[in-house]
């Protein structure tokens, strides 16, 4: 649906040349809810605006329903660019005008009638859930319910694209998700096609389904949303998922207590993560039995990506050294990521 081949952006800045992006090849499914994920200054913001042309590449094609966006005369690419709808940051609602003008204005100069029009947008709010706010200001909404409206009026002109630039980075993290699940929610009854641009794994970890993580400029890493979470492979794409799974949070606590960090000298600190059924097995429980390992679980946490179950785990081994390294080898051999932190003898 959406394809961006050898797609460059250069800026110039004085006798500056910054390239923004470079070089970044991407595919985009219909019906996938695709994360883009970087820091600030990644190019992330840049490359989603390439999508609708309102950044044009220094090189590269943009292709949209197998349509050459770059090869199109201005009139066209008007046209064309109806069909992708864009939210951001900061609502960018006229504060002037009711929910509901707010909503209408993009449907003025395309032909509807007034009564069309008035039932489009009332259908709009309906589905966002505001079918009460509609005359209303936006000063009497919070953030949440702005970025709801800034929803519908993307959706006025029946997008088949929504691009989504760091949507929910100004609200907090309980209105963060119910914005998430909405736009879940459009994504299956609306088949909509949605461009997640965020700084957070946390968010693409709620609703993508496949992601790719930018640097520099760059895409270092992409694919299946599960894939990425259960085997990444570039140092960000870690750092971010770490954080976004709170394992980080959870090993600086472990490791700054005393009572959880000082091992005994047959002891090890072990990070323990899998995926799919393996959650489900008693593999843990299995250890003593099996190996006369005595395990303690300090960290324990299963995240649902795409429906597929993720677990971490932070847990201390104890027992003979040959046990410890065959319960690690055991574990190993059922596809579960073995990670020492700390042994007895010092060390992470």
């Amino acid at each position: 649906m959406i394809e961006l081949k050898d797609v460059s952006v250069t800026f110039h800045q004085g006798n500056r040349e910054i390239q923004a992006v470079k070089n970044v090849n991407l595919s985009i499914e219909k019906g996938d809810v695709y994360g883009i994920v970087g820091y600030s200054g990644a190019g992330k913001s840049t490359l989603v605006r390439v999508i609708n042309l309102l950044q044009r590449p220094t090189e590269g094609t943009v292709e949209v329903n197998d349509v050459d966006y770059l090869s199109l005369s201005a009139r066209d690419l008007r046209k064309k660019r109806k069909s992708i709808g864009m939210i951001f940051q900061h609502f960018n609602l006229l504060d002037s005008r009711t929910i509901f003008d707010n909503v209408a204005f993009s449907l003025k100069y395309i032909g509807k009638s007034k009564q069309e029009r008035r039932q489009k947008v009332n259908e709009l709010l309906e589905l966002v859930g505001l079918s009460d706010k509609v005359d209303a200001y936006p000063s009497q909404l919070s953030g949440g319910q702005k970025q709801r409206v800034a929803i519908a009026r993307a959706l006025a002109n029946d997008p088949e694209i929504l691009l989504c630039d760091e949507a929910t980075s100004a609200l907090d993290p309980k209105t963060t998700l119910q914005i998430l699940t909405l736009l879940k929610d459009l994504n299956k009854k609306l088949g909509l096609t949605i461009v997640l641009i965020t700084h957070e794994m946390q968010v693409v970890k709620e609703i993508c389904n496949k992601v790719a993580v930018m640097e520099d400029g760059e895409i270092i890493e992409h694919g299946e949303s599960i894939q990425i979470f259960s085997k990444p492979e570039q140092a960000l794409t870690k750092d971010f998922i770490r954080t976004a799974t709170h394992v980080d949070q959870a090993l600086e606590t472990i490791l700054g207590s005393d009572s959880f960090s000082s091992l005994q000298p047959n002891e090890w600190l072990i990070e323990l993560s899998y995926v799919g059924d393996s959650t489900s097995e008693p593999l843990i429980a299995s250890l003593y039995r099996e190996f006369q390992i005595t395990t303690n679980i300090l960290y324990g946490n299963v995240e649902i990506i795409q429906d597929v179950p993720l677990g971490s785990l932070i847990v201390t081994f104890a027992g003979s050294l040959e046990s410890r390294q065959r319960a690690c080898d055991f574990l190993k051999e059922k596809d579960v990521y073995v990670n020492i932190l700390k042994t007895a003898e010092g060390g992470i």
